[in-house]
């Protein structure tokens, strides 16, 4: 998210009160999925924006207009530009975010300028923002990170295996509705699901920051390890035209169409860690979907076919 148009939108809330995301799309030249995300990215950050549904909703600020930037208090100064202020910062972008931070009463400069460069709000990636309640303990690991602090940090993996650690935190990322920590540990550097912290517990210790490090780059390896283990198959297939839209529902981001064939049906790519798992999704949509290649996972597919076929026919 730009940090000008950031700045740019608080004001249009604090000016109009209620905004909807059409309004601001308008107001700032950009499409309503940007507008919409930008809104998103502001309320998932903690900066006290909401939406209200219904024929008269939209967003607008926790307890009406401000009158001007420096009323904010220090945690949503810190949420701010913890947004605003990704490590690609532009030359314009950290111009305006020199502008905010003479805004700012002198007692919350210092860490806000920690905060523009402490994380990243990645649409490269996976699915749209979608709005949701931050995670316990982001507020936390957000102070961590711009306070330069260990955590003592109780983590659920993905495995269900549980741990105790004392943790570096580097930086922070959203990627779609989930945050991540990443942070230096004994182990090395690691990446952590914020959603899956039971417990963190900040300390008086500093963190001990790796000579050179770059909290983009160290992000772009974590996406490139994801990638390369969620988009390790690939299976191409034969949609039916009238099934496309349901296809894609499903799947989402990793569903890549092509061309339409000769005779209506449109190719497409579907990707995933597993190839009998991308066969098996597959084989939900019955005959609206053939598998064409490669030759295993048209294989896989009779053998699906034939053990659903075992398990569910007469006799």
């Amino acid at each position: 998210m730009r940090a000008d148009r950031l700045v740019a939108l608080l004001l249009i809330l604090q000016r109009r009160g209620r905004v909807t995301a059409a309004e601001v799309a308008d107001e700032l030249e950009v499409s309503e999925r940007t507008a919409r995300r930008d809104l998103e990215a502001l309320s998932m950050a903690g900066v006290p924006v909401y939406s209200q549904q219904g024929r008269n909703g939209g967003w607008q600020l926790l307890g009406g207009g401000r009158t001007d930037l420096s009323g904010l208090t220090a945690d949503e100064a810190r949420a701010l530009f913890l947004v605003a202020g990704p490590a690609t910062a532009t030359p314009e972008v950290r111009a305006a975010l020199r502008k905010l931070v003479r805004a700012l009463p002198e007692p919350m400069r210092d860490h806000a300028e920690a905060a523009s460069s402490a994380v990243i709000v990645d649409h490269g990636w996976g699915g749209p923002a979608r709005a949701a309640e931050p995670p316990r303990w982001l507020p936390l690991l957000q102070r961590a990170v711009v306070e330069a602090r260990q955590v003592e940090l109780d983590y659920v993996a993905g495995d269900g295996s549980e741990s105790r650690r004392t943790v570096h935190p580097l930086g922070l990322a959203a990627r779609g509705s989930v945050w991540y920590l990443v942070a230096g540990t004994a182990a090395g550097q690691r990446t952590f699901r914020i959603d899956r912290v039971v417990e963190a517990e900040l300390t008086d210790r500093s963190v001990e920051r790796p000579e050179g490090f770059d909290l983009e780059a160290a992000w772009a390896a974590v996406g490139e390890h994801v990638r390369s283990h969620w988009y390790a198959a690939e299976v191409r297939a034969l949609v039916r035209p009238d099934a496309i839209g349901l296809v894609q529902r499903v799947l989402g981001t990793r569903l890549r169409t092509g061309t339409p064939t000769p005779d209506g049906r449109v190719e497409v790519e579907v990707v995933g860690p597993v190839e009998r798992g991308v066969v098996g999704e597959l084989a939900g949509f019955g005959a609206m979907v053939e598998v064409v290649e490669p030759p295993s996972a048209r294989a896989t597919m009779r053998e699906i076919a034939a053990e659903l076929t075992s398990l569910y026919g007469d006799g």
